[in-house]
């Protein structure tokens, strides 16, 4: 398997070189335990998949971490959150950088008691799925480009179609199955989530039926990219919305689905508050939506929502890269017109559409000028990502349609 660069690697060697404690999360098989050993190959390594270390730890967490060496890296820490305060106590002792390195497939600062524990003592680090920028072992350089308002429209071919957007988005990031052929990946992606429910949800809590998690599972993937409606969701899947709505937060928990947050301004009063909900992994989604790369071009097929799950998926983890925090959004109003997301770096705020299409229309963009309405001054421009290869400005000031594969290309 090759062994891709990852783009947060910096990051951490920087938290650990000033940090007691760095703990990275993110989604099983995403390459966290790769990583963390490659860059602090002289530490000791514990996981807590071994059932022999978890028991150790499970009994007696504080003579557990006493007992450890001063530079280690414990693997699946969610597996053992009573951990956390022994570690805690540890380093209040002795606050040396870079002494503890924890991973965690599971949003430990979601769980119930972890976020007063972790409070000032642990820089946390999500490590996401495979970038297609990672894949093409190139520097990140759209947000960057984003936000200092450098990306410019150019027009040097005939307009046509970009190839293989359908095989990019149906093989998603996880490594593993980007060694497969597509129809082995896409068994794959189905035995990951069985795995996951059956091992890891009862690491962070408890349900009474398995097979229901796994159904709610395979409804998300169906609706990824629209609007999350519990109580339609439980209507659905006839079960109450309180489970509907517990066993949701689980799937979040493990880094399976995300909830993007509504965008509005203080001033505007029509705009459509509910989350949308996204597969973390477009490859994911893919496989339990049954598309494969060949059904890109048949129209009774909606690739649509999944490319937008791509987009967002690739723009979470450059976010992720940057030094300065962003915030990460969507808007919709009642008239029902929309931007896939919008980017807030700190009082600017930038929109991104996307359109599976190869070719632009008059109409295109209205979302983003509807945004540049809502935000003002703070509007500071917008990229429609579409399947053609020339960048075409917009009507709305500071905004173009560019190409999608701007996203993994540092040459444009």
């Amino acid at each position: 398997m090759n062994l891709y660069p990852r783009h947060l690697q910096p990051k951490l060697e920087e938290a650990l070189s000033d940090t007691p404690v760095l703990c990275v999360l993110g989604p099983r098989q995403v390459g966290k335990s790769t990583l963390c050993q490659q860059l602090a190959a002289e530490r000791h390594y514990l996981t807590f998949d071994d059932h022999t270390i978890l028991t150790a730890a499970q009994q007696d967490p504080t003579g557990f971490i006493q007992s450890l060496p001063e530079y280690v890296t414990l693997d699946e820490i969610q597996r053992v959150p009573e951990l956390l305060l022994a570690i805690k106590a540890e380093v209040d002792r002795n606050r040396k950088p870079g002494r503890f390195l924890l991973t965690g497939s599971a949003n430990l600062l979601l769980l119930p008691k972890v976020k007063e524990s972790l409070a000032g003592r642990i820089e946390i680090l999500n490590l996401m799925p495979l970038t297609e920028l990672e894949k093409a072992q190139c520097l990140p350089s759209f947000l960057a480009q984003l936000f200092s308002q450098t990306l410019k429209s150019s027009i040097t071919a005939s307009q046509q179609e970009l190839t293989g957007i359908a095989e990019r988005v149906c093989q998603g990031g996880y490594p593993e199955p980007n060694t497969r052929t597509p129809g082995r990946a896409r068994q794959w992606f189905k035995q990951y989530l069985h795995t996951i429910i059956q091992n890891d949800v009862k690491d962070i809590a408890s349900i009474r039926d398995e097979d229901e998690l796994y159904r709610l599972a395979e409804l998300l993937a169906l609706r990824t990219g629209s609007l999350l409606n519990i109580n339609s969701i439980a209507t659905d899947l006839k079960m109450r919305r309180e489970t509907a709505d517990k066993y949701l937060s689980i799937l979040e928990h493990l880094y399976l689905v995300y909830r993007l947050p509504a965008w509005h301004s203080n001033q505007s009063k029509r705009l459509i508050k509910a989350p949308k909900l996204h597969m973390v992994d477009s490859g994911l989604a893919a496989a339990f939506n049954n598309l494969k790369a060949e059904d890109w071009h048949n129209f009774s097929t909606n690739f649509g929502p999944l490319l937008e799950t791509f987009v967002i998926q690739q723009i979470r983890a450059q976010a992720d890269w940057l030094e300065e925090p962003v915030r990460l959004s969507h808007y919709r109003d009642k008239d029902q017109v929309e931007v896939d997301l919008v980017i807030e770096h700190g009082r600017d705020v930038y929109g991104i559409e996307v359109k599976k299409a190869a070719s632009i229309q008059a109409k295109d963009g209205e979302g983003l000028q509807r945004l540049a309405h809502q935000a003002g001054k703070h509007f500071k421009g917008g990229v429609l990502l579409y399947c053609g290869n020339n960048a075409i400005p917009l009507k709305t000031e500071h905004c173009l349609a560019a190409p999608i594969e701007w996203l993994w290309r540092n040459d444009f």
